[in-house]
């Protein structure tokens, strides 16, 4: 099985090569992907500094700019389609991802039968570290009102830290993926749902970042509020072969 881990970054250069060094020390031989938007605090040239160490196993792509975190991923995933990886996960650079959960979450898709594997914060309660009430209380809600909205029984639908098989992968049109931020994250959970996709959510205890600077903000979570509603109305359509 090849298993490719694509990581979006913009300036983080205090997390970006302990993430890597970590993820190369789990057994299973995982590939990393970097997706870096231009990082001005030169996360990239780190990256490329380590690659002479890790030549077949880390790569990256650099764009000129921050340009959405659903593109980052779509990039990422078109590169793990077009080199024949079984299995791509979608990982942060801050560690609020243990990489630790990595083998559980491919174990979900392997012996469970999962095509989409969540790494949950919210399918056994709340397990959310060193985050402000309200930002808890927010993230919650926000998932209820998806699966209100959606009708997909998902607890953790906002989550970013997943793992899907290749099947997915090529199913889904990125074309008609519209949201750009952390609504695409969303958008990609309930394409896949309404494709017919089994998707299974995997518990994990997710811890703030310690370094570096968060990418949040009110817009984020607007394109979200408003994009799940369009999406409620939106035909699904798998890829054109």
């Amino acid at each position: 099985m090849k298993k490719a881990v694509i990581i979006p970054t913009y300036n983080e250069k205090e997390n970006i090569e302990a993430i890597i060094r970590k993820v190369f020390s789990l057994e299973g031989d995982y590939h990393i992907l970097i997706v870096d938007d231009g990082s001005p605090d030169g996360t990239a040239d780190i990256v490329k500094g380590l690659m002479t160490e890790f030549p077949s196993s880390l790569f990256i792509l650099e764009r000129s700019g921050k340009l959405g975190l659903g593109t980052a991923y779509i990039t990422g995933f078109k590169w793990a389609v077009e080199n024949g990886y079984d299995y791509v996960f979608e990982m942060d650079a801050d560690f609020s991802h243990n990489p630790d959960d990595l083998p559980r979450l491919l174990d979900a898709c392997v012996t469970q039968g999962a095509q989409v594997a969540i790494g949950s914060r919210y399918c056994n309660g709340i397990s959310v570290i060193n985050w402000p009430i309200s930002r808890v209380i927010m993230s919650y809600y926000a998932s209820a009102y998806v699966r209100l909205v959606l009708g997909m029984k998902i607890y953790d639908t906002t989550a970013g830290f997943k793992c899907y098989s290749r099947e997915v992968l090529e199913t889904i049109d990125f074309d008609r993926v519209r949201m750009k931020g952390y609504g695409f994250q969303i958008e990609m959970k309930y394409t896949a749902y309404k494709l017919g996709f089994k998707l299974v959510e995997v518990p994990i205890i997710f811890v703030d970042r310690t370094k570096g600077v968060s990418k949040m903000s009110s817009g984020i979570f607007g394109e979200a509020f408003w994009g799940v509603l369009m999406l409620r109305f939106r035909k699904i359509l798998p890829r054109k072969k």
